[in-house]
């Protein structure tokens, strides 16, 4: 799916849909690619397939001292440099579907990160994921992800986007998050051992809607297809329910264009 294409779509007013994004199967190069990951594909098969769109990465550090008390104990800091980082990544998503199912949805989605490990796997550790599908919120809920319903509106202009997200459910600390942003230069891969891929190659997630139960997942994709990205943020307070101050400085970016995913079923980590 083109920029071009997604404009008539409904996601460009918001919201989620039923069918917008391409049938097609699943390329088997998603899970042919496997050189770059850090331990073997899982040996049971994939559930759930997911074309990602016009991701932007944004990073702060923060004090590990500050992150620690927000991760369960079970669970170790990943840190670069001594530091912890925070990300806000707004995306879109189109042709979701489960193994099988001939029928995908597409939504636009945003989720703030940090960056854990457990027995030597580094991962993600999502303090929150919110979406404009209910159904896909319902369900993600149900397997103990912290998800959020949302307004979230993501519209291309020409190789810009313009992201808006109000989460629905207000709390003392409302969720919202409006931004800017492009490409600014060309697409590199990252290489081992630098910032831009300690912050983008991750291939499992570690979540918890309450402390008592701690969820792990795998995913895989292909290296991802970085770029430079300019960026104008008007307003983002998506860090402050989980009662972090985001630092003043100038966030790290990057942006990508287009990844495919494929997932395999969440599971309390003590089972996995």
């Amino acid at each position: 799916m083109q920029v071009r294409d997604f404009i008539s779509s409904p996601l460009a007013v918001g919201g989620s849909s039923i069918g917008t994004g391409s049938s097609a199967p699943p390329s088997a190069k998603v899970t042919n690619q496997t050189s770059h990951r850090p331990w073997p594909l899982p040996p049971t098969p994939w559930v759930l397939f997911m074309r990602w769109h016009d991701l932007l990465f944004l990073h702060w550090p923060i004090r590990p001292d500050l992150m620690r008390p927000l991760i369960p104990a079970v669970l170790d800091l990943d840190t670069f440099d001594g530091s912890c980082w925070i990300g806000v990544v707004p995306f879109r998503m189109s042709g979701v579907r489960p193994r099988y199912v001939p029928l995908p949805f597409a939504f636009p989605e945003l989720n703030v990160r940090t960056y854990v490990k457990w027995r030597g796997r580094a991962g993600v550790w999502f303090f929150s994921l919110d979406a404009a599908s209910w159904l896909a919120v319902r369900v993600a809920t149900w397997s103990g992800l912290p998800y959020h319903h949302a307004r979230m509106t993501a519209r291309p202009d020409g190789d810009a986007v313009h992201y808006q997200s109000a989460r629905r459910q207000r709390g003392p600390s409302p969720a919202l998050f409006s931004a800017s942003y492009r490409p600014a230069g060309a697409t590199y891969r990252s290489k081992r051992g630098t910032l831009d891929h300690w912050l983008t190659e991750r291939y499992c997630l570690y979540a918890a809607r309450n402390r008592a139960r701690i969820v792990y997942g795998e995913i895989h994709h292909a290296p991802w297809p970085l770029q430079p990205a300019e960026v104008e943020v008007s307003e983002n307070t998506m860090a402050k329910p989980i009662g972090i101050v985001l630092p003043d400085a100038k966030p790290i970016s990057h942006f990508a264009r287009h990844q495919e995913v494929v997932a395999w079923p969440v599971a309390a980590l003590d089972k996995s």
